[in-house]
């Protein structure tokens, strides 16, 4: 195991350096900088800022320079708002992180219960009516979802305010967040569901006279998780970020929207600092993901 986790660790530092790698040079490729807009600098102010943040250089220099700071955990500062990049990620994290794990505890209690129920009544109605439910939630994008969701119960009925303070602003990002990882996580564990109960020692179970709870929730359902496990992790890492588009529509100051705008504005140290961190939680979320494996069922070796 220990060796496993240092292997898987390594190998996070590599994904993260060429990450930062991709990302950087990638996005200095791109025409324009983060000191262009529509109201015009002089030649003089322009040198100055660039001198500043060290635009001037070549990009491999740059580069040098920034991984430097980023080993000292130094994310460095925003170029349109001079704010500490740490600061802000801490912060808006902290709001996506909330809507989030809401949306991530329903999609995953909801799913398992529902993939369940339809395995054991399979080909009859509640079975039906549950796979119609979760192929449409599958094949329906967050964004159109979203957008429904306020048409109908913000400004057609009216029960729930387009923004507000309280935790009524949380209701429709949660629920635009979560139905399609829900719905997905519903097919997934029907059809693990389904082959483990054809398994022998399910049958040899029963044979011995098991209780049918204990079959269900100690051999079945346990065994049957390996593979929700394995969207789990990616999963959860994608939803605690927060959608990109479920933010901007409900207008939540979140990571997510941050991520967007510094893109619009061509803010070099926020798009780094941003890509960073949730490529970091993506790898985090895997390793555990695969940890988890051991606990769920102690024959998986992990090498």
């Amino acid at each position: 195991m220990t060796k496993y986790v240092v292997k898987r660790v390594l190998l996070a530092v590599v994904t993260l350096f060429l990450i930062c790698l991709i990302t950087f040079f990638a996005m200095n490729a791109i025409p324009g900088g983060p000191f262009n807009g529509e109201k015009a600098k002089s030649a003089a102010v322009m040198k100055v800022l660039n001198e500043r943040y060290n635009l001037d250089k070549p990009v491999i220099v740059q580069f040098g320079y920034y991984m430097k700071n980023l080993l000292h955990g130094d994310f460095g500062v925003s170029l349109k708002t001079g704010r500490d990049i740490r600061q802000t990620i801490n912060e808006s994290f902290a709001i996506s992180a909330r809507i989030g794990a809401m949306a991530m505890v329903i999609a995953i209690i909801v799913g398992i219960v529902l993939g369940s129920i339809a395995a054991l009544m399979r080909n009859k109605w509640p079975d039906r009516v549950i796979v119609f439910f979760a192929t449409l939630a599958t094949a329906m994008p967050s964004f159109v979802l979203a957008s429904l969701l306020l048409l109908l119960f913000c400004i057609k009925l009216k029960w729930i305010p387009v923004w507000s303070s309280t935790s009524h602003n949380y209701i429709l990002p949660v629920l635009s967040l979560s139905l399609y990882p829900m719905a997905y996580i519903t097919r997934l564990t029907k059809t693990s569901m389904l082959d483990v109960l054809g398994q022998d020692y399910i049958r040899t179970a029963r044979a011995k006279g098991v209780a049918g709870w204990k079959v269900i929730f100690k051999h079945a359902l346990r065994n049957a998780l390996i593979p929700v496990i394995t969207y789990v992790g990616p999963m959860t890492a994608s939803i605690l970020t927060g959608s990109l588009v479920i933010e901007k529509i409900f207008t939540i100051g979140g990571l997510g929207s941050k991520f967007v705008d510094c893109i619009t504005n061509r803010d070099y140290t926020m798009i780094m600092g941003t890509t960073i961190f949730l490529a970091t939680l993506m790898v985090i979320m895997n390793l555990l993901s695969d940890l988890v494996y051991k606990l769920v069922d102690p024959r998986i070796k992990l090498e």
